[in-house]
């Protein structure tokens, strides 16, 4: 099924290719870039509020006296929240509208983080947390609709790949700033300015997006471009009828299975490597660790996209070049098994970055997939059932890890051999179940 060329010219015909592609695209118009950059936006402050908790643990640990599974707890709230919001907020997007909704969602979002900073124990936090993961469930099924209205089929796994790495980026920051509003306001003030960055959002959000048809200033050549692929007409489709469809299932449980891995890493990263090597709260021994994973997974998820595009482009069916890709990115992500007793510091950040950034190049061509076989008017709606099944495993992953930890006493080498096979039981499950092609596409 897969074939490879490997020519002496294949990395520069490839570069070449990819500077052209961009180069083109821009030239079409760019709009939908604008558009893009305001969901990269949004997705970088969904995880500026997700990260802090993990950097900020070992304070609010010792303020409030959590044990491990406290902290276990505090996450499996926040993802029975998500996995509630997924598909509640997957629905609502696609009967109202992808502007109102996410506005509605980044507004009520902003408000539960700031109230993190009035929480007391761990039960609050357990409250705020839920209420976060039940509003914060609105991004990814709002970030893909934007990418799946405002780009076409070879363009979509790279704006993905843009938009997702506002995930990094904001993994990035928070060990970064964090440091620096902790020592000199404390820990409830940083909860409180992650609050107002989100409040921004919002008002540029209600000033700027609009669906293509809708702008005032999108170029008709631009429009054409979108527009390039066959759609069918939009029809109202039960919920009962999605989840009767093959690709729904194909996505969902695929998701189901990778997703959480990204949640293990972001709040348990800090935790293992705090354990691991002694390092504290600050820029440079937490901070400059974690910044180097997350800017690595950044050229993942943009790199993974770019990938399965180029492939596209030179004449490969999407479906193909996107399991191709996956398949590239979950053999490198075998990198993570020598983490947890790897020699020192440095040789742990290596393996455990080399399989964040391979995880989002995964994430980019998986989200780029569903696009493909899935009509625009019901986009949101099959993410959103996905992202819930994803949620559902981010329950249980917490709990695992939880109680992995616990009864081997902080233990992490179990969970970093179990991650890589998780995405090869993924790959063959989509290689058999994911639909070819937009249903009333041609071949």
């Amino acid at each position: 099924m897969f074939q490879s060329q490997s020519t002496p010219m294949a990395a520069p015909v490839m570069h070449s290719s990819i500077g052209s592609k961009i180069r083109g695209a821009f030239a079409v118009g760019k709009t939908r870039w604008g558009m893009l950059a305001l969901v990269f936006f949004a997705t970088t402050l969904n995880y500026i509020d997700r990260a802090a908790l993990g950097v900020m643990q070992p304070i609010l640990a010792k303020e409030m006296s959590w044990t491990a599974m406290d902290y276990a707890n505090i996450n499996f709230w926040f993802q029975v929240g998500y996995a509630i919001g997924f598909v509640l907020q997957g629905r609502f997007i696609d009967r109202v509208g992808v502007k109102r909704a996410f506005f509605l969602a980044v507004l009520l979002w902003s408000v539960a983080t700031g109230a993190h900073g009035l929480a007391t124990s761990a039960v609050g936090f357990m409250v705020c947390r839920f209420i976060l993961g039940l509003t914060e469930a609105a991004n990814y099924p709002a970030c893909v609709k934007t990418t799946r209205v405002w780009f076409p089929a070879g363009e979509r796994a790279m704006a993905t790949g843009i938009f997702n790495a506002g995930t990094n980026v904001g993994a990035m920051i928070t060990p970064a700033l964090l440091p620096l509003i902790l020592s000199v306001w404390g820990w409830q003030a940083a909860f409180l300015a992650m609050s107002m960055l989100g409040l921004v959002w919002v008002v540029l959000w209600a000033l700027k997006y609009y669906n293509p048809e809708e702008h005032p200033r999108v170029q008709q050549s631009e429009l054409d471009y979108i527009n390039q692929d066959v759609e069918p007409q939009p029809v109202k489709v039960p919920f009962s009828q999605i989840l009767r469809m093959r690709g729904t299932w194909a996505f969902a449980l695929a998701y189901s299975i990778t997703a959480p891995v990204f949640w293990f890493y972001l709040y348990w990263l800090p935790p293992f490597l705090n354990q691991q090597y002694n390092l504290g709260i600050s820029v440079t021994q937490m901070g400059i660790p974690l910044i180097l994973i997350w800017l690595t997974a950044d050229f993942g998820s943009i790199g993974g996209g770019v990938l399965s595009s180029w492939l596209i482009g030179r004449g490969m069916r999407a479906t193909t070049a996107r399991l191709l890709s996956m398949l590239v990115f979950a053999c490198t992500i075998v990198s993570v098994v020598f983490a947890a007793n790897a020699s020192g510091l440095w040789v742990a950040v290596l393996a455990i970055a080399l399989a964040v950034g391979a995880h989002q190049a995964w994430t980019a061509n998986i989200w780029s997939l569903v696009m493909d076989y899935t009509p625009k008017y019901m986009m949101s709606t099959v993410f959103g059932f996905g992202g819930m099944c994803a949620a559902v495993g981010g329950m249980f992953m917490t709990q695992i890890v939880g109680t992995v930890l616990t009864v081997t006493h902080n233990n992490y080498a179990v969970l970093f051999t179990m991650i890589p096979a998780m995405y090869f039981i993924a790959l063959v499950w989509l290689y058999f179940m994911a639909p070819r092609k937009l249903p009333g596409s041609a071949d």
